[in-house]
């Protein structure tokens, strides 16, 4: 989940540069390389250690992501030098969402009360593809306390067709009518 607003803001600028050179993809697979990188705790440290030279710690990238665009290693250099390693992981998640906005991709996060197969999986993406009139890519998450139906989020839009959600709409219902 992206909590930083920086990083938004980063995956924003990232993401406008690689549309607008055609190469949203090779951006996508540097910034997953770097993520990659920063995944390494001794990496992560290294390059989050202000300690060690900033020339130092440009090389070590440099050796590390070489072959990625120039462009990618030079956000990548520009978040350690600003001190931001640890946002990585959340630019690399919202450029990737940018990347599936601007394809008409969507993603749900999906709430039931009981694991889904991949059939009733590809239903509800169906049925929430309906719903959005985009593409949809859900990702379950099971919350025994739904108890039945599901919730889904899908970008600021929240559908609760879950169980608890209807015995509460009518909990509501009722008290409004004994009021």
């Amino acid at each position: 989940m992206i909590r930083d607003p920086v990083a938004k803001r980063y995956a924003q600028a990232a993401f406008e540069i690689a549309r607008d050179r055609g190469t949203p993809d090779e951006w996508a697979a540097g910034l997953r390389l770097l993520a990659a990188v920063i995944g390494d705790p001794r990496a992560a440290a290294f390059l989050s250690d202000t300690r060690a030279a900033l020339s130092e710690r440009h090389r070590f990238l440099e050796k590390t992501l070489e072959g990625i665009d120039p462009l990618v290693l030079n956000l990548a250099k520009l978040l350690v030098a600003k001190g931001r390693v640890a946002i990585v992981p959340q630019v690399v998640e919202a450029y990737e969402n940018l990347v599936d906005e601007h394809r008409g991709v969507s993603h749900a996060e999906v709430i039931t009360a009981v694991p889904l197969s991949d059939d009733e999986k590809r239903t509800v993406e169906e049925k929430l593809s309906e719903l959005t009139g985009t593409r949809v890519i859900a990702r379950l998450e099971v919350q025994p306390e739904v108890v039945g139906g599901l919730l889904a989020r899908v970008g600021d839009r929240l559908i609760d067709g879950s169980t608890r959600g209807r015995l509460l709409a009518l909990k509501r219902h009722l008290e409004e009518e004994r009021a």
